[in-house]
């Protein structure tokens, strides 16, 4: 069973969710300038970058008991010919270091999306509708996070409000910190 399943999680980070190719575990990224392949938009309203990310699923079902348990493989992807870094607006490597960090965020907010995803999903016993049901976690995860990433943007006012870029720094790391299992790549 093929699902496609489009879902924008900001302004300054996409991240689609699909139900298509085959997923592994993988660990945490720690974003760099050359992370960064596409073509910075010429409309962008004053945004220096953009992340873009996909978070794959597919899983496969098989009976116990009276419901269903679902083996899912969840995995996210970041898609550096989508991402852009205007380096023609980067002046100094304290702004890039800030704007990499702000970046750093969104693609967190994505990586603690699948992490949510992965946990909830393993420990979820499923009915004869299984299909719907595991869809309707997905949306509902997936709008916690669409919302988690709007509230960044908007807070720090897509980085310029240092204290605020700070206050998240600080919240990111401290839930990337009681995340179970390794988060360093």
């Amino acid at each position: 069973m093929k699902r496609n399943i489009v879902k924008v999680i900001g302004p300054a980070a996409m991240c689609v969710l699909m139900m298509i190719a085959p997923a592994s575990a993988q660990s945490f990224h720690q974003l760099t300038a050359n992370d960064f392949w596409g073509t910075p938009r010429a409309n962008a309203g004053g945004v220096v970058a953009y992340t873009n990310c996909t978070i794959d699923y597919r899983y496969q079902a098989r009976r116990e008991g009276r419901g269903y348990r679902l083996n899912f493989n969840i995995r996210l992807i970041l898609n550096n010919n989508k991402s852009w870094l205007d380096k023609s607006r980067v002046n100094t490597p304290q702004q890039l270091s800030e704007i990499l960090k702000h970046e750093q965020g969104h693609y967190t907010i994505a990586f603690l999306e699948q992490q949510e995803l992965l946990r909830i999903v393993s420990n979820t016993r499923f009915s004869n509708n299984y299909n719907y049901e595991a869809m309707a976690i997905f949306n509902r995860i997936d709008a916690k996070y669409k919302q988690l990433n709007a509230d960044y943007d908007e807070d720090t006012a897509h980085m310029t409000d240092r204290k605020q870029q700070h206050s998240w720094d600080a919240y990111f790391q401290q839930k990337l910190q009681f995340l179970p299992g390794d988060t360093e790549s």
